[in-house]
């Protein structure tokens, strides 16, 4: 049985996104029509930190946004009772720059979700995607423009992300399917 392996621990994970930041600001000309926008769970806690880093380094106050996806899903069918979380986007992204925060990219159709629901809140100039990790395995033509790291997950694995603001601790890790 595979065991956990770890990929990225609190002092990698800092790092991580201290570099995804900086490339953050390059991508889009600047902090000052940036909104980050994390997608529920984890996203938003990265997004959060990536805000707070480049409001530290650019001295500029950032927007944030927090989306739900799960009723734009395209696999809902069969899910009795879907869990839905809050969406909360109190900004008109239209001319904004926006970036889209998720922990793990894998097969794109979060991504593409995420694209669907931000559609209701404006027209943004350009969208960009930032990921903690991109582990492969698209079924959709979906690709990061930050990738904190991008892994191979072998067969029968699958990445678990862990932020202490909901989980208790920083990391990242490779772990047994039936344990994430």
């Amino acid at each position: 049985m595979p065991s956990t392996t770890s990929l990225l621990d609190t002092t990698a994970i800092g790092r991580t996104l201290v570099r995804m930041a900086s490339e953050i600001v390059e991508k889009s000309g600047g902090a000052g029509d940036l909104v980050l926008v994390g997608i529920q769970r984890r996203g938003v806690e990265l997004a959060e930190r990536l805000a707070q880093q480049i409001e530290k380094t650019e001295r500029a106050q950032l927007l944030r946004g927090k989306l739900d996806i799960t009723l734009y899903r395209d696999d809902l069918q069969g899910v009795p009772a879907p869990v839905v979380g809050v969406t909360d986007m109190q900004h008109d992204l239209t001319g904004k720059v926006v970036v889209i925060v998720d922990d793990v990219l894998y097969t794109g159709r979060t991504i593409r979700a995420a694209l669907d629901e931000l559609a209701e809140f404006g027209r943004p100039r350009r969208i960009l995607l930032a990921v903690l990790v991109d582990r492969g395995g698209r079924e959709l033509p979906i690709q990061p423009d930050i990738a904190g790291v991008t892994v191979t997950v072998p067969k029968g694995q699958t990445v678990r992300v862990s932020v202490a603001e909901r989980d208790g601790q920083d990391a990242v890790d490779l772990v047994p399917k039936a344990a994430s």
